[in-house]
């Protein structure tokens, strides 16, 4: 069975970083395109970044300059550089694979406020 974990989430204070991770298990991770989703509450989810299987990033405008997706194939991972967070990036954060077939984690919440 596939299994993507997120952790890394917590509590900070406006400003401050974060750093989420996602670890798959029984899936080729190479092959499939990693994203983070999250959503906040009363609101649908959302597409915060994503990066292919060659590298290739892209963010919703709303995080671009302050979150950085990055992957390790050979460790099965994915993680999120989030600096300088806001109260608006108040949300759960879910690790997402796209292939021939689609996989979800269940979520790391992440809470900015002072």
């Amino acid at each position: 069975q596939v299994q993507l974990v997120e952790s890394g989430g917590g509590l900070v204070q406006p400003g401050g970083s974060l750093t989420l991770s996602c670890a798959a298990s029984r899936i080729l991770f190479s092959f499939y395109d990693m994203a983070w989703y999250r959503q906040a509450p009363g609101k649908q989810r959302e597409l915060a970044a994503r990066i292919s299987t060659g590298g290739s990033a892209n963010y919703v405008d709303s995080v671009k300059g302050r979150f950085t997706i990055s992957r390790d194939n050979a460790k099965k991972k994915v993680y999120l550089q989030m600096n300088s967070l806001k109260p608006e990036d108040t949300a759960v954060y879910y690790c997402y694979a796209h292939g021939t077939t689609d996989y979800w984690g269940q979520g790391t919440q992440v809470t900015v406020s002072s």
